[in-house]
C-alpha cells in the first residue's frame, strides 16, 4: 500500500549508472526551463496580457461551476484523455477551463475536431503552452480553480528518439512550470497528474504494483515521466501541493491518438497496406493492458474527487500533505497479435502481416498493471474488455473517417 501522506514513504536507490543518468535528466531539464524557454504562445496569449475582455469572460464563463463543484483546469485539453475527462467534469457540474498548444504531432485537425465537441459542452480551451507562466497565472487571477488535471505531455516511446528535446520542454520544464505556477495561487489547488506504466521501464515482475522499482527506464519518455514523479515528491514535501500521480496503461477508445498501434493497424488494414507485428526473443508474444477511455476516465475522476487539499500559501508550505500515486489499468493483458484478430472481425478485412524481431527503441515486452490501491482508494473498477472497446472504437473509426473532413486527415 502506498503511503498517502507521502511523509514516510521513501525510495532510496543504490548508487548506479542509471541512477546517475535519472537525476542528470532532471537537472537537465531544469536548465532547460529555466535558460531556454519558450515565447509565450502569440494568440490569445498575447491578447489575454493586454486583458481581452471577450477572452477574459469567456474563462470566467467556463470556469463557472454549479453548487458545490469544482473548479478545474485542465492542461492538454484537447487531447485524447483530456477531451472525455473535459467533458465528464463539465456534464457534472464541475467548471472547467482547458489549454492546449495544438501541436503537430499528430493531425491537429483531430485535436480541433475534439475542441470543436468541447465547445458544444460549453468548454473554452486556450490556445498556448504550459510552459507560458504568464499566462497560466492569468488564468489562476480570472478563476480561483480548486483542482488541476495536467494531462498535457509530450507523448510517444518511438518519437523521443527524434525529437528528444520536445519530451525535456513538455514533461519536465511543463511540468515544472505548472507547478510554479500552482504553489504561488492562493488558495492553492490539489493537482492530479498523468504519469505513466511506462516508468516501470525494465521491471519483470507481474503485475506491475506502486510499489515496484522504478528506476530503470527503458525510453526518454518513461525517464521523463520518472522524472516528473520525483519532482512531485519535491513540491509536495517542500511546498504542500497535494499531488496525485496516475500511471496510465495504454489507453485506447474513440477519439484516440493516431500514433497507437489499434488506430494506425485500423488505417492501414482498412488501405489494404501490410502492418507490422513485433515479438520478443525466442518468439515471445507482445502485449498490453490495453485500457478503455471510460475506465480511465472513471480513474482520473475518482482519483479528483479523493484528492486532499493544499497546505501550503503564498507559496509557503504550513504542513504534510497528500502524495499518491496509482496504476490505472485493466488488469488483462492483451497479445498485439490478438488485437489484430480482432480488428480483422469488426473491419471485415483480412490484415496483411509481416512479424519481426522488437527493435531497441524503447518499447517494452509486456504491460500488466495490479490496481487494487486504486480499487481500495476510490473504487476504480473497468468494466470494458477489449472487443467491447475496439467495437466501440471502430464504430466512431468509420463515421469520423467518413465526412470530408475525416478522409482529408486519415487518408
Amino acid at each position: 500500500m502506498v503511503d498517502k501522506s507521502g511523509s514516510n514513504h521513501r525510495v532510496r536507490y543504490n548508487f548506479s549508472i542509471t541512477k546517475l543518468l535519472f537525476w542528470s535528466l532532471i537537472f537537465l531539464g531544469l536548465i532547460v526551463f529555466f535558460f531556454f524557454r519558450s515565447p509565450p504562445s502569440p494568440s490569445p496569449s498575447r491578447r489575454v496580457l493586454r486583458g481581452g475582455v471577450d477572452w477574459e469572460n469567456s474563462v470566467r464563463q467556463s470556469g463557472l461551476s454549479r453548487s458545490k463543484g469544482k473548479r478545474v483546469l485542465v492542461t492538454g485539453a484537447a487531447g485524447f484523455v483530456g477531451t472525455h475527462v473535459s467533458i465528464a467534469l463539465k456534464r457534472r457540474g464541475d467548471g472547467v477551463v482547458g489549454i492546449d498548444n495544438f501541436n503537430s504531432y499528430y493531425d491537429p485537425s483531430l485535436k480541433r475536431a475534439r475542441n470543436d465537441l468541447l465547445r458544444r459542452e460549453g468548454i473554452f480551451v486556450v490556445e498556448g503552452d504550459i510552459n507560458n507562466a504568464p499566462l497560466l497565472r492569468k488564468l489562476f487571477e480570472l478563476v480561483k480553480f480548486t483542482h488541476v488535471m495536467h494531462l498535457a505531455a509530450q507523448a510517444g516511446v518511438r518519437y523521443a528518439m527524434k525529437n528528444p528535446a520536445s519530451y525535456v520542454h513538455s514533461n519536465i520544464a511543463g511540468l515544472v512550470n505548472v507547478l510554479e505556477v500552482c504553489k504561488s495561487a492562493n488558495p492553492q489547488p490539489s493537482i492530479v497528474w498523468a504519469s505513466s506504466s511506462s516508468v516501470y521501464g525494465l521491471n519483470s515482475k507481474v503485475p506491475f504494483s506502486e510499489k515496484d522499482r522504478t528506476d530503470q527506464p527503458a525510453s526518454l519518455y518513461a525517464a521523463t515521466k520518472k522524472a516528473g514523479e520525483e519532482i512531485a515528491h519535491t513540491y509536495n514535501h517542500i511546498y504542500g501541493l497535494s499531488i496525485t500521480g496516475l500511471r496510465f496503461f495504454t489507453v485506447y477508445g474513440p477519439w484516440g491518438r493516431p500514433d497507437m498501434a489499434y488506430f494506425f493497424f485500423t488505417k492501414d488494414i482498412l488501405k489494404g497496406k501490410k502492418i507490422t507485428i513485433f515479438e520478443g526473443p525466442n518468439h515471445k508474444s507482445v502485449a498490453r493492458d490495453f485500457t478503455y477511455i471510460d475506465d480511465i476516465v472513471k480513474g482520473c475522476l475518482g482519483a479528483l474527487d479523493t484528492a486532499g487539499k493544499s497546505t501550503g500559501s503564498g507559496g509557503k508550505k504550513k504542513g504534510a500533505a497528500q502524495l499518491r500515486v496509482f496504476n490505472l489499468g485493466n488488469t488483462s493483458p492483451v497479445q498485439v497479435s490478438k488485437l489484430v484478430s480482432i480488428l480483422e472481425k469488426l473491419l471485415k478485412v483480412k490484415a496483411k502481416k509481416q512479424v519481426l524481431a522488437m527493435p531497441r527503441n524503447g518499447d517494452v515486452l509486456f504491460t500488466h498493471a495490479n490496481i487494487s490501491y486504486a480499487q481500495s482508494e476510490f473504487g476504480y473498477k473497468p468494466t470494458t474488455d477489449l472487443q467491447t472497446g475496439l467495437k466501440k472504437f471502430v464504430k466512431w473509426y468509420m463515421e469520423y473517417y467518413s465526412s470530408s473532413k475525416g478522409k482529408k486527415s486519415a487518408w
